[in-house]
């Protein structure tokens, strides 16, 4: 080796070494190192939502329908593990047809009007959003921008280390976040992935009482769409639902057998699709 790619590496793990540490998820029970604080996830949803729900024609101005999946997503915050209940969660739904949810590091989460009028009732809006609420938990973009900050850092400790450490977090972070044009290419998380997010909805929506089977009819409505002659932009965020539905009807069979819900369909069609208007 080197002797500059021996200096670069050093730099690389010095800067790594005071940020990362390795603790228990609560959400997973799986180990993992942690380069980013609580305040530092809240502060890098903050600054990216912005950026990202205007890619998606921004939150609709209708408060009737926001107070509706606010209230459904934060009747699932109770069930979360660890203090990520704590985190000043948001969820909005953003005027576009286009089929997709997100959700942002410190508990920003968005579903399109295009998904939510695909859904047939409250039970499969909690699906949707206990499946954003599992990204947060699990802390998948995390993960993936600790990626880009080893790379970045390198950059960040030769050249800039002098500047304001807050505005080369933000700087190198939310780019990393959002991606190109809006994209958002660190929320296009794998297989392993979404499924651990799948089952994480389906405890947070059976813990708030909703019938866990909701989790299941999302996945086939995403299905369907699929079919379609045009690739719904969720498609390109998401693996194939079909492992998806697989592993969900095991987790019905299995671990949710006994337990039963609500599913909410009349309220869902007379307090929110019949409000919508295009």
């Amino acid at each position: 080796m080197n002797t500059r790619r021996l200096i670069v590496l050093t730099i690389a793990a010095s800067l790594l070494a005071p940020l990362a540490g390795c603790v228990t998820n609560a959400a997973t029970g799986r180990r993992q190192f942690n380069s980013l604080s609580r305040a530092e996830e809240i502060q890098l949803g903050t600054e990216a939502a912005p950026q990202l729900a205007a890619e998606y024609g921004g939150p609709m101005g209708n408060a009737s329908l926001q107070a509706y999946v606010r209230r459904v997503g934060m009747s699932m915050v109770p069930g979360v593990e660890g203090d990520y209940a704590s985190l000043p969660w948001e969820f909005t739904l953003l005027d576009s047809d286009v089929i997709n949810a997100f959700a942002l590091p410190g508990g920003k989460v968005f579903i399109t009007r295009g998904l939510a009028e695909k859904l047939d009732d409250e039970a499969e809006l909690a699906g949707v959003l206990g499946h954003e609420i599992g990204h947060v938990t699990a802390e998948h973009a995390d993960k993936r921008i600790t990626s880009q900050m080893i790379v970045a850092g390198i950059a960040i400790g030769v050249s800039v280390a002098t500047q304001d450490e807050d505005s080369e977090f933000l700087r190198v972070g939310v780019p990393a976040l959002v991606g190109v044009g809006g994209q958002g290419f660190l929320l296009k998380f794998g297989r392993d992935e979404e499924l651990q997010a799948d089952g994480l909805g389906m405890r947070y929506m059976s813990r708030a009482g909703y019938d866990p089977s909701g989790q299941l009819d999302v996945m086939r409505v995403l299905a369907a769409a699929s079919q379609g002659p045009r690739q719904p932009e969720w498609a390109s965020t998401h693996p194939h639902p079909e492992s998806r539905i697989k592993a969900i009807q095991q987790k019905l069979n299995n671990r949710y057998k006994d337990v039963h819900g609500e599913r909410y369909q009349n309220r869902y069609h007379n307090e929110f699709l019949s409000r919508i208007t295009h």
